[in-house]
C-alpha cells in the first residue's frame, strides 16, 4: 500500500510539474489549423480500452481503464504530450488482474488537420505486483499511436486515437511477464 501511495504521489507531481512548465511558457507556435494549434495547453480526459496480445492473451480477456493527457505545443503541428493514466487488464478464470498506473511522455505531430501520429514512452507501476508475483514495480512501457481529432467547437474535440502498448518484463525471471495490448483511447479534449 505505501508503494501505491508513492507512485500515485509521483504521477500527480509529474502532472503538476508538466502544467506549470508549461503555463511559464510565453510563445505559442502558429498555424492556419485551429486543431492543430493551441493558444496554450490542451488537456484532455478518457476512456481505454484493449484487447491483450502474445502470451498475455492466453489468460486475460480485455483492457480498460482511463487517461488524462496534457498537450504541450512547441512547434507548428508538434506538441510534447504528458500522459497519466490506469488500466485494469480483466483475467481469465482464475488469474489475478493486473493494474497498471502508466506515465508516459511523447511527440505528436499533425501532418494533416485533424489527423496525427503520436508516440509516447515512460514507466508502467504495477499496482498489485506481489498479487501477480512480479518481483519489479514498473517496467519500461512505449505506445505508438494514430488518432483523429473531431471539432466540437471552440477549442472542444473528440480524440479518437488506436494504439500498440508494450511493456519490458515485470518479472525478470519470466519471460512472459510482458504487458502488450492494442488499444482505443476516446477522450474529450478541451
Amino acid at each position: 500500500m505505501k508503494s501505491t501511495l508513492k507512485i500515485s504521489a509521483l504521477a500527480l507531481a509529474f502532472a503538476a510539474f508538466s502544467f506549470f512548465g508549461a503555463k511559464a511558457q510565453t510563445t505559442t507556435p502558429t498555424t492556419t489549423s485551429t486543431t492543430t494549434t493551441a493558444s496554450g495547453v490542451r488537456f484532455s480526459i478518457g476512456v481505454d480500452a484493449g484487447i491483450p496480445t502474445g502470451k498475455l492473451s492466453d489468460s486475460y480477456n480485455f483492457n480498460i481503464g482511463g487517461s488524462v493527457q496534457a498537450d504541450i505545443p512547441v512547434a507548428n503541428q508538434l506538441f510534447v504530450t504528458v500522459n497519466a493514466g490506469y488500466n485494469s487488464i480483466q483475467a481469465k478464470n482464475d488469474f489475478t488482474n493486473i493494474q497498471l498506473l502508466p506515465v508516459k511522455a511523447g511527440l505528436k505531430f499533425f501532418p494533416v488537420k485533424n489527423f496525427y501520429v503520436q508516440g509516447e514512452a515512460g514507466a508502467a507501476f504495477a499496482l498489485n505486483k506481489s498479487d501477480l508475483g512480479y518481483n519489479k514495480t514498473a517496467a519500461f512501457v512505449y505506445a505508438p499511436q494514430v488518432g483523429y481529432q473531431f471539432q466540437l467547437g471552440g477549442k472542444n474535440y473528440i480524440d479518437a486515437g488506436v494504439r500498440y502498448e508494450a511493456s519490458t518484463k515485470f518479472n525478470s525471471d519470466v519471460d512472459d511477464s510482458k504487458v502488450n495490448f492494442f488499444g482505443l483511447r476516446v477522450a474529450y479534449g478541451f
